[in-house]
């Protein structure tokens, strides 16, 4: 759906904000007029005014690195626009993840990547994978999984070596987020709960 928009500030151009809808991490900025705007919207990639060429152009239609539109938003005042996409790869012509210079999908942000890899899982259920398997074993299967790695990763963490404690309680994390998966949840509940702790 359209959004009624303010295109007339700058002359005809409004900011567009380029953010990965996975990981949250601003990829890009760039202008957009009004046409640019609709082929954004009838297309689904996101597609600029380019300033200096002054001309559209889809972002991606050299490198074949396309931003595929997941959602649009607009400010209060209806004259910029947040754009959340999924990145077929790099965005900056410099071949960094970000025109910010950044590394998209990394750290805290890829877990949100996982949890998504892992809802596909769930919907499809594709034979031969692990969580798949899982999934079908049931929940107090998935529990005791949870369980196991958290008693694995104590013994890690008293006994063992760094090294192990990282990779059991990177189990762990993992045998919690397909539980939680299977009971309809994702960790940002769990971010909710604690940040209500947290006041």
């Amino acid at each position: 759906m359209e959004i009624n928009l303010n295109f007339g500030k700058l002359g005809g151009l409004i900011p567009a904000v380029i953010q990965d809808a996975q990981t949250g991490r601003i990829l890009m900025l760039g202008f957009m007029n009004e046409e640019a705007y609709r082929k954004t919207v009838e297309t689904k990639k996101v597609t600029f005014f380019s300033r200096t060429k002054q001309r559209l152009w889809t972002k991606g239609e050299t490198s074949g690195n396309f931003l595929h539109t997941v959602e649009i938003l607009a400010d209060c005042d209806r004259d910029t626009l947040l754009i959340k996409v999924r990145p077929d790869g790099p965005v900056c012509h410099t071949g960094n993840d970000t025109c910010f210079g950044e590394t998209n999908g990394e750290g805290l942000s890829f877990l949100a990547c996982l949890q998504d890899f892992i809802e596909r899982r769930h919907r499809e259920m594709p034979e031969g994978s692990y969580t798949t398997a899982l999934f079908n074993d049931g929940v107090n299967r998935m529990a005791q999984k949870v369980g196991e790695e958290a008693v694995e990763t104590v013994i890690e963490a008293t006994n063992g070596t760094d090294e192990r404690f990282i990779y059991e309680a990177s189990d762990l994390i993992y045998h919690l987020m397909v539980l939680l998966t299977s009971k309809g949840y994702r960790l940002d509940d769990i971010a909710r709960e604690l940040k209500k702790r947290h006041k």
